[in-house]
């Protein structure tokens, strides 16, 4: 019995992770036969588990809503004040807590009767939160459109502003959501432009799933992506610096979303970020206590010259 119930369980882990999954998939996941997993579905149902069974091309078992919330341990209240929690803290700043409050939230509204998501929408809505994270919010529903088109590679198509305020439709392919605290970015492919976009959250706009799913591609790390185009891409100015002192000495003073960093043997690392006006990146690349040299481009070194004699001139 504690077998079977252990299997059951890890059944259900399966279904909340996953779109839809075959029966033979899950037969190998849990080593039974797939007459064993019927048996197993048929339980979480008797348990208030709305799993459905559909054949066919793209067919198998796929965890719904049902009419009532299942066996979770929480009661109805407890389940919309944990959703109401879950959004506030999808948007926070505290390391780690976005991403696991966003897949917890996914989780939890994956099998929410939709009289509780109007409560919890409710409560969100009639909510204020001093002091937020960041200037520039995200629509918890924009989020977990994005979380679960991600994790069931599903088309999506959504307006977009550039940071040139040039507005375009998108056709994208998403793969990943990464935070830096303050701001949200969906790695993706975008199908019109043939390439990989990195794309802010809070200007997208009319974002819609579109129930067609697309065969996953070989993508680039989500993280080093994202940090490369919000660090350089958007600027003119583009400059490779030499610092003299440890990656992980120098990473503590710059902010992760900030700036590429790359060590340069064990004493020395090169950071790569991008401004608008070289002038001002002078102050922000000189940090207390360690030698530096610009190596690109010629604006920044001309820049770190006219900035130097400026300083020692207030100095005499």
């Amino acid at each position: 019995m504690a077998e079977t119930t252990g299997r059951v369980l890890q059944l259900l882990g399966l279904l909340q992770s996953r779109r839809v999954w075959r029966g033979q998939e899950l037969a190998e996941r849990l080593g039974v036969t797939t007459r064993c997993v019927r048996r197993d579905v048929d339980r979480l149902r008797e348990l208030g588990y709305p799993v459905h069974a559909s054949t066919g091309h793209g067919g198998g078992y796929q965890l719904g809503a049902g009419a009532a919330l299942p066996p979770l341990l929480l009661d109805p209240d407890e389940a919309v004040a944990m959703a109401v929690c879950l959004r506030v803290a999808a948007g926070g700043s505290v390391a780690g807590i976005g991403e696991s409050a966003l897949r917890a939230l996914s989780k939890l509204d994956q099998v929410m009767p939709a009289r509780m998501r109007s409560q919890v929408s409710a409560v969100h809505d009639a909510t204020v939160t001093l002091g937020a994270a960041t200037d520039t919010p995200v629509d918890p529903d924009v989020l977990m459109t994005l979380a679960r088109a991600s994790r069931d590679h599903e088309h999506v198509t959504a307006g977009y502003v550039d940071v040139r305020g040039a507005a375009t439709q998108r056709r994208l392919e998403p793969y990943r959501l990464v935070t830096t605290g303050r701001r949200w970015y969906l790695l993706c492919f975008d199908r019109d432009r043939a390439d990989w976009r990195s794309l802010r959250l809070d200007r997208m706009s009319d974002v819609r799933a579109q129930g067609s799913t697309f065969i996953p591609r070989e993508a680039p790390d989500a993280a080093s992506y994202v940090r490369r185009a919000i660090s350089s891409a958007p600027y003119p100015y583009i400059a490779r610096v030499r610092y003299f002192a440890p990656r992980d000495v120098v990473a503590q003073t710059f902010s992760a979303a900030s700036v590429d960093i790359e060590a340069d043997g064990p004493d020395a690392c090169i950071v790569t970020t991008g401004a608008d006006d070289p002038e001002k990146m002078v102050p922000w690349l000189a940090l207390p206590g360690c030698d530096f040299e610009v190596l690109e481009p010629p604006e920044v070194v001309d820049a770190v010259r006219v900035v130097a004699e400026r300083i020692a001139r207030a100095a005499r």
